[in-house]
């Protein structure tokens, strides 16, 4: 013989009456509700100070990339400016023998306008300034009618980066009259 089930019938809820419903205590539900928005304020906090950090972060790190591409060929200019030191060492030499080629100079200029283009700018020192050591490196100090710390001569001149010093004014320093 083979035995069937009777499965049971799914309930019908839109037959239950109130008094099939729930006794739930009002204030048990308020409770649970003032949890549950709790909850969300503090879910919801969580998220937008999580997305205000992404928001930082994105930024930082797009500063970090400008600042990357701003200054990613520093090495290398720092080195085309002592080729250029050694370009005018060359051309202080050859002018002392004798007369030298114009298309001399204009390599040079050219070697400039390259580095100009790329954020490259000269310190401009004036003999008689203050002494700044934010962009100057004194070498040497000397007497004479200069008032203290100020420039007498440079000996090599200094470069900036777009804002930054690649490499400081290299110059003289008045230590002032000395009576006696």
């Amino acid at each position: 013989m083979t035995e069937t089930k009777i499965m049971d019938e799914p309930q019908n809820k839109d037959n239950q009456t109130e008094e099939d419903l729930p006794v739930v205590d009002e204030s048990e539900l308020e409770t649970k509700l003032a949890e549950a928005e709790k909850q969300r304020d503090e879910y919801l906090a969580g998220w937008q100070r999580a997305k205000a950090d992404f928001i930082n972060y994105k930024k930082d790190e797009m500063a970090h990339l400008q600042e990357a591409v701003k200054y990613g060929s520093e090495d290398l200019i720092k080195d085309l400016i002592s080729v250029m030191d050694n370009f005018d060492l060359g051309l202080r030499a050859m002018e002392k023998a004798g007369p030298v080629e114009k298309g001399i100079y204009l390599i040079r200029s050219q070697i400039e306008d390259i580095l100009k283009k790329r954020g490259l700018e000269k310190i401009e020192i004036k003999v008689g300034e203050a002494f700044d050591p934010a962009m100057m490196e004194a070498m040497t100090e000397v007497e004479n009618d200069l008032p203290h710390d100020a420039v007498v001569e440079e000996i090599e001149p200094g470069y900036r980066l777009h804002e930054k010093v690649l490499r400081a004014s290299r110059v003289i320093v008045s230590k002032g009259k000395t009576t006696a």
